[in-house]
């Protein structure tokens, strides 16, 4: 993936994320939900300025940003966006390459459950803070564009939490995984551009 790849709006890195495949040591799958951030935004925590633990954020484009949520989680997140520290958080794969290893990990043997979610993904993926900062064009990442394609989809989340930069989408492969439809009213809808 060329580095300008991750130089343009975070939406737009996010957006294109979406059906691309991300391995950590030949372990991973499709990427099929994203979420962006940048400096103005409140969620973001690069929003009250560099510390020690979002110093990723302000680095190079194309390089992980690794953060620990509520002290039990690892979270993977893309370095990228024309705006200054711009992340865009892996929320979810489609479980593709290693599924034995993941499941070892996570102590599942359920697909639909082992990437589902940025600290279920990042378990399942073997992602601690050493991966903090670590360009994402060599080992142990790999990426590559999926044979799958994305396609943008809705996001349940209650009201206060919906944010223009959240994105959920489906791959065509994961609806043959049967995954539980949402039974709350969807709030809103994001398509591929």
């Amino acid at each position: 993936m060329d580095p300008a790849f991750f130089d343009r709006p975070v939406l737009d890195v996010a957006r294109a994320l979406i059906g691309w495949t991300l391995l950590v040591d030949g372990v991973g799958g499709m990427i099929v939900e994203t979420e962006a951030y940048h400096a103005g935004d409140p969620a973001a925590h690069s929003y009250a300025g560099r510390t020690v633990r979002n110093a990723a954020m302000f680095g190079p484009p194309g390089r992980a940003y690794v953060y620990r949520s509520y002290g039990l989680h690892w979270c993977l997140n893309v370095v990228g966006g024309a705006e200054e520290a711009a992340a865009v958080l892996i929320r979810a794969l489609e479980p593709t390459a290693g599924l034995a290893a993941m499941a070892e990990r996570r102590a599942l043997v359920d697909p639909r459950l082992l990437c589902a979610g940025p600290g279920r993904l990042a378990q399942a993926l073997g992602i601690t803070a050493a991966l903090d900062g670590a360009p994402l064009d060599r080992a142990p990442f790999a990426r590559r564009r999926s044979a799958g394609e994305g396609r943008a989809g809705p996001r349940r989340r209650p009201a206060h939490r919906h944010h223009p930069r959240r994105r959920r989408a489906l791959a065509r492969r994961a609806r043959r995984l049967a995954l539980p439809q949402p039974s709350l009213p969807l709030k809103r809808t994001f398509a591929p551009r």
